[in-house]
């Protein structure tokens, strides 16, 4: 059964700069501006666990899975699957695994998604 089909839950939005998360309903419309700052906000998925404020390493390898396309989902975004989905937490992960994408030529989102950045996915 779908776990998301079922009841439109809110998605996490992330303002980066900020570095705050907010819960919100997705305009399909229009986009969601951050309160402090007024840019976009970016969807960042059902199951964002955002760091907290001053972490700023942390942040910022949230501003590098964001930048490049990830969301923070389970195994698939209608909560099907509820195995969680690599996505880095600290800069050395996404240093490792950008130097890994620029050596092997590697997407950088498929790179950033791998847990073991050396050796291709399983799934």
């Amino acid at each position: 059964m779908c776990y998301y089909a079922m009841t439109h839950y809110k998605l996490h939005f992330a303002c980066v700069p900020c570095r705050v998360s907010f819960k919100r309903h997705p305009a399909v419309d229009r986009e969601q501006p951050c309160p402090n700052c007024g840019r976009a906000l970016v969807r960042a998925g059902h199951d964002f666990a955002p760091p907290p404020r001053r972490d700023t390493a942390a942040w910022s390898a949230v501003a590098a899975v964001l930048a490049a396309g990830l969301r923070y989902e389970g195994l698939e975004p209608c909560g099907c699957g509820k195995r969680p989905r690599f996505r880095p937490r600290r800069r050395a992960e996404v240093r490792a695994r950008l130097a890994v994408a620029a050596r092997t030529g590697l997407p950088v989102a498929e790179a950033l998604a791998r847990r073991d950045p050396a050796t291709p996915e399983a799934d």
